[in-house]
């Protein structure tokens, strides 16, 4: 079968113009909040972000945005604040379910932690969120090792210098000491039978 013979690009000169941005309005920020979170699960914070970013890119290319680029910015928090109240937004509902799937992928607490704290979560909604049971905290722990192929999960035999490499990559992934100690000394039945019983009871 015969190749489509190559067209090369126009010169920039002889390009189309993009098509303007359109003013970000009321109804067109409103629209661009309820399209992301159509689409992924946000904070407050989060969706503020993305309305400012429609924002600046819109006054990056209207010379005169002046004004109007600032009080676009206060309507992308007054339609956040509204989409809150009616519940479209629900920092708590987004933190719950976070952590949980985080934790459910071998995340410890203190990098679950982060990320809230990175997706906007205050930070007394975030401490009371990540959970400081120990026993969820081993399993997340036992986790990350099965991936990782650490502790229980290695192929190779256990050395002192593989061992302090184990360890240094738990405290990394933000695991105490005394966690990852635990998680790096079960064997392999009993570690794989802690995730079933952690997975099971979430």
């Amino acid at each position: 079968m015969a190749r489509a013979p190559f067209k090369a690009r126009p010169p920039f000169a002889e390009r189309k113009p993009r098509k303007p941005l359109a003013e970000p309005t009321e109804q067109v920020l409103h629209d661009a909040a309820l399209t992301y979170l159509a689409r992924y699960g946000a904070t407050q914070a989060g969706v503020v972000r993305v309305l400012d970013r429609k924002i600046a890119r819109w006054a990056h290319a209207e010379p005169e945005a002046g004004d109007r680029a600032a009080a676009a910015r206060a309507m992308a928090r007054a339609i956040v604040a509204r989409l809150a109240a009616s519940g479209a937004v629900n920092d708590e509902a987004f933190a719950s379910s976070r952590a949980k799937s985080l934790q459910r992928s071998g995340k410890s607490g203190r990098a679950i932690g982060a990320h809230l704290a990175a997706r906007g979560v205050g930070q007394e909604l975030a401490k009371d969120t990540v959970s400081e049971d120990a026993d969820q905290e081993l399993a997340a722990a036992v986790i990350h090792a099965r991936k990782r192929r650490l502790g229980p999960f290695r192929k190779a035999a256990e050395t002192p210098d593989l061992r302090r490499k184990e360890l240094g990559n738990m405290a990394r992934a933000g695991f105490a000491h005394g966690i990852a100690r635990q998680a790096l000394s079960l064997s392999a039945d009993e570690a794989e039978a802690l995730i079933v019983a952690f997975r099971a009871s979430l």
